[in-house]
């Protein structure tokens, strides 16, 4: 991994917009390249300091495995919201649950909303003021204490082994 330097605070990121500009303008050419450089190197250096601290993931294994867990659940959402839909007759149980978070650092917190709000179905609707509870709406909600554990054993505890363990 690309360690911070103080002239390049977040190197995946630079990395991520010279490669993003090379693509805008459809060309490798020096100019492009050192353009595009220059550009991957200042604008980290004027945004850096309204950035939070980047979190340090303590098993990277594990992250690649969540994600890969939350890409298959996308996966399974989507047939299972289409099925929904296909089928007028079957009546839907919206619902909004108030789910208590275990999580307490804010990065980790979002992850765990936009996770929640990337699977078809769910969407996370707010965060409580203090901070421990989410507010989410479920399309199709049979038992509200089951879709509250089959999100903390399924995305809750991972990402807190990932990053705050």
């Amino acid at each position: 991994m690309i360690k911070p330097r103080p002239w390049l605070p977040t190197p995946l990121l630079s990395i991520l917009l010279l490669a993003v500009w090379l693509l805008l303008v459809r060309s490798t050419a020096f100019g492009q390249f050192v353009l595009g450089t220059v550009l991957a190197v200042v604008i980290p250096l004027a945004t850096h300091r309204f950035w939070d601290a980047q979190p340090h993931v303590a098993r990277p294994w594990l992250l690649l495995r969540f994600v890969l867990r939350v890409l298959g659940d996308i996966l399974v959402a989507n047939i299972e919201v289409a099925w929904l839909i296909v089928n007028p007759w079957r009546r839907l149980r919206p619902h909004f649950v108030e789910y208590p978070l275990m999580l307490e650092d804010r990065f980790t917190i979002t992850l765990l909303a936009n996770t929640i709000s990337l699977t078809p179905g769910t969407v996370s609707a707010n965060l409580r003021l203090d901070g421990r509870t989410l507010l989410i709406h479920a399309l199709d909600v049979e038992d509200e204490a089951a879709l509250i554990a089959h999100i903390r054993e399924r995305y809750e505890q991972p990402l807190k082994e990932i990053y705050e363990c």
